[in-house]
C-alpha cells in the first residue's frame, strides 16, 4: 500500500510540471509554404517559371524555346489568342477568297526572327525617317545582335555576317525585339544599324501585358497597324503540336478600310469583296490535316482554331514561320499546297465582344 501510494505522488507530481520535450525528439517541422500554382494560358497549357534572361537570346535556340513558351503573349483575351473555330461565316466569304485567288496557293515566308532582351538592355537612339508622325519615338533598346528580316535563311544573306545584313540591303527588313521581364515589344519597319544606333522608316512599341491598340489610323511596322510577333510560327510551339495564336497573312490587293483590331489601312481601292486590313480568315473545319507531317500539322490546327489576320499588303495567302531551321516538312506545303478555296471569312468580333465582352460587364 506504501508503494502504491508513493508511486501515485510521484505521478501527480509528473503531471504538475512544464511539457517539456525530450532532448532527442526532433524540433516540429516548420510550417509548409505554399506551394504556388502554375499560371494557365488561354489554350489551358500550364506555363513553366520564367528562366532568368541577363543577356539577349536570338529566337532558333532552345534558350528562346525555354523563355517563349514561359510567356502568355498579350492576354488570354487578346484577338491574337482568340478561338474563332465556331464564329459564323462572313456573308460574303466565298466571293472575298474568289477575289484574293481561290486557286492561288497557300505560301509560307520564312521571314520574321526575333531576339529576347534582359530587362536592363541599354537603349540606343533610333532615327524614324518615314512614319515619324504615327511611331513610338526612340530611343529603344535594340542589341546588336538584332537580326534583320529573313536572318540566317534568305538565301540573299549567304556568305554575309549578320552586322553587314544590318548595315546594308533592301525589302522591308523588320526587326523584333521581345523584353519578357517587362512585356514590352519593340518593332521596327525598314531599319539599318548605323555607327549611331539604328535608322528605321517606322518604329512601333506595344505592351503584351494588354489589349491596348495603336491610336487609330496609326500605322506600325506592319501595315495594319498590329504587332508582328505575337502572328509568327515558331518552333517551340510546333514542337508541342499546336500553334496557339492567330497568324499574319499578307494580301496584294486590300480594300481601303480596316477591322478591329486592325487601326490602319493601306488599300488599293474600294472593291467591296477585296480584304479589309485586320480581316480573319481560318482554314475550313473539314480540311483532312493528317497527310501532313506533324510541325504542319500544328501549323493548320492553329490555322483551323485562331485563323490567319490580314496585316499587311503582299503576296496572297502568305503566312510568317520564323527562319528556323528546327521546323521540319514544310516542302509538304508544295507537294500537297492549300489553296485560297480551303479558307473561309468569319465575322469577327469587335473590342467588348467574344471573349473581351467578360470584362465589359
Amino acid at each position: 500500500m506504501r508503494r502504491f501510494g508513493l508511486l501515485t505522488v510521484l505521478a501527480a507530481f509528473a503531471s504538475c510540471r512544464p511539457n517539456v520535450p525530450s532532448p532527442s525528439a526532433p524540433p516540429p517541422p516548420p510550417p509548409s509554404a505554399a506551394v504556388p500554382l502554375p499560371k494557365i494560358n488561354h489554350e489551358g497549357r500550364a506555363l513553366p517559371p520564367l528562366p532568368r534572361i541577363d543577356r539577349p537570346i536570338l529566337f532558333d535556340t532552345p534558350e528562346a524555346d525555354a523563355v517563349v513558351s514561359a510567356l502568355q503573349i498579350f492576354p488570354k483575351d487578346n484577338p491574337w489568342n482568340e478561338d474563332i473555330s465556331d464564329r459564323p461565316l462572313h456573308p460574303d466569304s466565298e466571293k472575298i477568297v474568289a477575289a484574293v485567288g481561290a486557286d492561288k496557293r497557300f505560301r509560307f515566308n520564312l521571314d520574321m526572327g526575333f531576339i529576347l532582351i534582359p530587362p536592363r538592355q541599354p537603349p540606343v537612339p533610333v532615327e524614324i525617317t518615314s512614319y515619324p508622325a504615327e511611331s513610338d519615338p526612340g530611343p529603344h533598346p535594340i542589341p546588336d545582335e538584332a537580326p534583320i528580316e529573313g536572318w540566317p535563311l534568305w538565301p540573299g544573306y549567304a556568305g554575309k555576317t549578320l552586322e553587314q545584313v544590318q548595315r546594308e540591303g533592301d525589302g522591308d527588313r523588320h526587326v523584333l525585339v521581345v523584353d519578357p521581364v517587362r512585356n514590352r515589344l519593340y518593332e521596327l519597319f525598314h531599319a539599318f544599324r548605323t555607327d549611331g544606333g539604328w535608322r528605321a522608316a517606322g518604329a512601333a512599341v506595344f505592351d503584351m501585358a494588354s489589349n491596348r491598340l495603336r491610336p487609330r489610323d496609326w500605322t506600325s511596322a506592319d501595315a495594319a497597324g498590329l504587332p508582328i510577333f505575337p502572328a509568327v510560327v515558331r518552333y517551340d510551339e510546333c514542337a508541342r503540336g499546336m500553334v496557339e495564336h492567330a497568324l499574319r497573312v499578307t494580301i496584294r490587293r486590300t480594300r481601303k478600310a480596316y477591322v478591329y483590331p486592325a487601326t490602319h489601312q493601306a488599300g488599293h481601292g474600294n472593291d467591296p469583296f477585296w480584304p479589309r486590313m485586320g480581316e480573319r480568315f481560318r482554314l475550313r473545319r473539314d480540311f483532312d490535316i493528317r497527310p501532313y507531317p506533324p510541325h504542319v500539322q500544328a501549323i493548320l490546327k492553329g490555322l483551323k482554331k485562331y485563323g490567319m489576320i490580314v496585316a499587311d499588303n503582299g503576296i496572297e495567302w502568305a503566312v510568317s514561320i520564323a527562319p528556323d531551321r528546327r521546323i521540319q516538312g514544310l516542302e509538304s506545303l508544295h507537294e500537297r499546297p492549300l489553296r485560297g478555296r480551303d479558307f473561309e471569312v468569319i465575322i469577327p468580333t469587335g473590342p467588348a465582344e467574344g471573349p473581351r465582352a467578360a470584362s465589359q460587364r
